[in-house]
């Protein structure tokens, strides 16, 4: 792999890590850990749906849209079961998780390219994005961004939801849904042990170590990219946690 090749990448990854480090904080701190996962399978669960039903191909505006308007069914529903059963929230999202992945494969079992559509949808493709990919994510992006850091709490439990929903969207069809997954997760976690007021920092740092690491070693030793950044990221995790650690020891 070629300079050309991985500095879009990386430009993909901040691009990415933009939106979701804060989002990552806040799923942690909500406590609804798998939200991610499971509003990335129902988007993909969309983009399924819309290529055997309609014969969409999994790219394009109208993969989007279904996408988009399944991710956003699936963020309603969780805002009404969190309403009514805020005790067992985290296993209906897991619920809901496993149901949309095995309704992808039963949709694909007799696709003979079905492997490599459900490949795509969870590693990605974030060297091969183009331009004209990321332009429209770029913008939704900037409103996420916008909303989140003007209004926080005050979107609400619904204003959240929707916000989360259309963000890991456009996030899954750049860069899958493992990707997706670590990059709200891990940099969040990394940042715990930081006092509140350098945790975004912390976790966009994480964050940024594991894709520019996960990107080096994928071209280094041949490796599959998607599944190297998360693997890069989880190892950038414990040296960001223990800066962290210290750093509120010295004080």
């Amino acid at each position: 792999m070629t300079v050309d090749i991985l500095l879009p990448a990386f430009l993909v990854g901040l691009m990415v890590l933009a939106t979701h480090v804060p989002l990552g904080q806040q799923v942690l701190a909500r406590g609804i850990v798998f939200i991610d996962l499971a509003i990335a399978q129902v988007a993909g669960l969309g983009v399924v749906v819309a290529d055997v039903a309609l014969g969409w191909k999994p790219q394009g505006w109208r993969a989007q849209i279904a996408a988009s308007a399944a991710a956003l069914a699936g963020a309603l529903l969780l805002t009404w079961t969190e309403k009514r059963w805020i005790q067992v929230q985290e296993a209906l999202i897991g619920a809901l998780f496993v149901a949309a992945a095995s309704a992808e494969i039963l949709l694909l079992a007799h696709d003979p390219h079905g492997g490599e559509h459900l490949k795509d949808l969870l590693v990605g493709q974030i060297l091969w994005v183009s331009p004209t990919d990321l332009l429209p994510v770029a913008l939704l992006y900037g409103v996420v961004l916008a909303l989140w850091f003007r209004l926080g709490e005050r979107l609400g439990r619904l204003g959240f939801y929707l916000l989360f929903a259309a963000t890991v969207t456009a996030s899954v069809q750049l860069v899958g849904i493992y990707l997706v997954f670590g990059s709200l997760i891990v940099p969040a976690l990394a940042a715990r042990s930081f006092a509140e007021r350098h945790r975004l920092a912390a976790g966009y740092a994480a964050g940024i170590l594991g894709y520019a690491g996960g990107l080096v070693l994928s071209a280094q030793f041949d490796l599959p990219t998607g599944p190297t950044i998360v693997c890069a990221l989880v190892a950038a995790m414990p040296m960001i946690a223990v800066i962290g650690a210290k750093s509120r020891y010295a004080l």
